[in-house]
């Protein structure tokens, strides 16, 4: 059965403005919040040895909220927070006779979630170093549509520690910084484990107005799951899914305050994942 994927865990927590992830913690009582739209929209895919195969046009869209606050200068708390997930497909028509051979569907409800608590090692360093842990609780829905292959979740509880290192620095006279990650994902319920890493950049142009920010990320299972486990999937939680992606994004801050960003996920290779970009625009708020 072909199964499909196109990751939403890596990263609205991974960062979507310097201020928010990379290896700096929230100061005390400060926050990065964020109402975002993610969608992606799929007419084809990445088969599991990683050519490109049409399907039937297959879509989720979250609207999400993503916070993160300081409850001191070291601990910071993260939530990303899908409170209305759609997902759907098309009707399949018959490219040879025309008829209708399995209708279309949709169902509506929140999403898979995602809480995080992130450890600065270092303080007043040039290099940030932090850990975190992000929990996925499984509050979507596995097994929705009459086949019970739409989802707005995986039914499964995963654990992940992440390793950041950010560096903040001068390109010319502009702003700028860097940062990598390596993460391990442990999963349940049948699902492989994987390995994450990724990493970013971005420069603040403008007068610092505006970020312009480029991300690639990774993941790669382990392969040592229940392969059976995801099969039927149609919608972003399949089992076994490796991907390189980048996802360039712009951050405009209207002042100190509030702001708008924009991004687009596109994949240079992948198994078992859309073939199609993702998007994802919002609006954030810095509590300071």
């Amino acid at each position: 059965m072909l199964r499909f994927i196109f990751s939403l865990l890596v990263f609205s927590l991974c960062s979507s403005h310097l201020l928010a992830g990379g290896g700096w913690p929230q100061p005390k009582e400060n926050g990065y919040f964020k109402l975002y739209q993610w969608w992606v929209v799929a007419d084809q895919h990445f088969t599991d040895v990683g050519l490109i195969d049409p399907n039937t046009t297959n879509g989720i869209f979250n609207t999400s909220l993503y916070a993160e606050y300081g409850f001191t200068d070291r601990f910071t708390g993260v939530v990303n927070f899908p409170f209305f997930s759609r997902a759907y497909f098309n009707n399949t028509i018959s490219g040879t006779t025309g008829d209708l051979l399995v209708p279309g569907e949709a169902i509506n409800s929140i999403g898979d979630t995602d809480i995080g608590f992130k450890y600065g090692l270092t303080q007043n360093k040039p290099l940030a170093l932090s850990a975190t842990l992000t929990l996925g609780l499984p509050l979507g829905n596995n097994e929705g549509g009459t086949q019970g292959n739409l989802q707005t979740g995986d039914g499964e509880f995963n654990q992940m520690l992440q390793i950041d290192a950010g560096r903040g620095f001068q390109l010319g006279k502009l702003p700028a910084y860097a940062n990598a990650y390596v993460g391990f994902n442990n999963r349940s319920q049948g699902y492989s484990d994987e390995l994450r890493w990724g990493l970013e950049a971005g420069v603040n142009l403008f007068n610092k107005k505006l970020w312009a920010i480029g991300r690639i990320i990774a993941i790669e299972s382990l392969l040592n799951g229940d392969r059976s486990v995801g099969e039927n999937s149609t919608s972003i939680f399949a089992n076994n899914t490796e991907f390189i992606s980048f996802t360039p994004e712009l951050a405009w801050n209207f002042n100190e305050k509030w702001g708008v960003a924009a991004s687009v996920g596109t994949a240079f290779s992948g198994r078992i994942i859309f073939a199609n970009p993702s998007y994802s625009v919002g609006v954030f708020f810095n509590l300071r």
